[in-house]
């Protein structure tokens, strides 16, 4: 997964040039223009509506380039009280299916998180090779659930069920 390309360009006035993926991020509507000064306000600006960390290069007048990784802005809304973190939480979705929620912490905010419903689990052989035969039958009654950040690395395996 690429991650969202953000140049900065800092001129000697301390005025700011920003594109985004090369396409150029103009400040507001009646807004003044991106400086040293409004920095925050420009990274608010970018990660607003990702859900996904940017890339940040700012390239300063005397050549040096600092690079980061900025997390994307969390939404406001107020969080409903919920099961505490790992605990299932059936729901009802649209059309009236039932679901579980499984909730992990330790995430980096808007990374994906990919989720795997564990069928089975084996042990690895002497050469350290896992394998796994699986009848179709089987992949149907599953009871855990792994949630595996695909930046941070981080694993949380829930029971469900």
């Amino acid at each position: 997964m690429a991650l969202p390309q953000v140049v900065v360009t800092v001129a000697d006035t301390g005025a700011l040039t920003v594109s985004v993926d090369g396409v150029p991020f103009d400040p507001p509507e009646g807004g003044r223009s991106w400086t040293r000064t409004t920095f925050g306000d420009l990274l608010d600006a970018i990660t607003r509506d990702r859900h996904v960390p940017v890339r940040i290069e700012v390239r300063e007048t005397d050549g040096t380039v600092f690079t980061d990784l900025v997390q994307a802005s969390r939404g406001t809304a107020a969080k409903e009280p919920g099961p505490p973190d790992g605990e299932p939480q059936p729901q009802q979705a649209a059309g009236g299916v039932e679901q579980v929620e499984v909730v992990g912490e330790g995430f980096r905010a808007g990374e994906q998180v990919l989720v795997a419903v564990v069928i089975d689990a084996v042990h690895a052989g002497p050469d350290g090779k896992a394998r796994a035969a699986l009848a179709p039958a089987r992949i149907e009654p599953a009871n855990q659930v792994v949630l595996v950040g695909q930046l941070s690395g981080t694993m949380r395996t829930r029971r469900v069920g």
